[in-house]
């Protein structure tokens, strides 16, 4: 069995450094493998990759553009006209209610509905983010639409989140009580 004190290089796979430039019987001396002259021949030699022999190299002459935030979210989007086609008169409408639906697919961070498209149909609609559009129509045919919070803490959790601001004086608070 193999552990982790006799663990081993295999055979042959570990080599001693060349020593080159040590003299004519070395079979690597005089100019020690590099050739006669020239820059690849000298120290400070400008190997780095991208390099074009000092004209301004493509990684920089090329445009920068764009930027994804490390804390996006992935909105899924939702039309109204949608909604029209594949729910009836009445229907409550949350994130679990269109992916049944199949009019979400994949992960998703939030569900937004946006105004395009007609609605007659009665709907009560609970997602993330809800268009001023949108919100007027559905509205204007009957139904509600409520925005769901992103992100719902429980107060425990919101406490712990802001490392106790606010709670070390109820606990210094419990510690007198205890002690008297």
């Amino acid at each position: 069995m193999v552990t982790l004190h006799t663990l081993k290089a295999p055979y042959r796979s570990t080599h001693r450094k060349k020593r080159v430039g040590r003299g004519q019987g070395s079979g690597l001396g005089k100019t020690a493998g590099r050739g006669g002259k020239g820059q690849k021949a000298r120290s400070g030699n400008m190997r780095f990759e991208g390099f074009e022999g000092g004209q301004s190299p493509l990684q920089r002459r090329l445009p920068k553009f764009g930027f994804n935030s490390p804390n996006r979210l992935d909105i899924a989007i939702v039309n109204l006209g949608e909604l029209e086609v594949h729910f009836k008169d009445g229907a409550v409408i949350d994130a679990t209610t269109l992916r049944a639906a199949r009019l979400i697919k994949g992960a998703y961070d939030a569900v937004k509905v946006l105004g395009a498209g007609e609605l007659t149909k009665k709907f009560t609609v609970k997602v993330n983010k809800i268009s001023e559009a949108a919100k007027a129509a559905i509205t204007k045919a009957g139904g509600t639409a409520e925005e769901i919070p992103l992100i719902a803490h429980k107060p425990e959790a919101a406490a712990k989140a802001h490392s106790g601001k606010g709670v070390k004086v109820a606990k210094a608070a419990k510690a007198a009580v205890a002690k008297a």
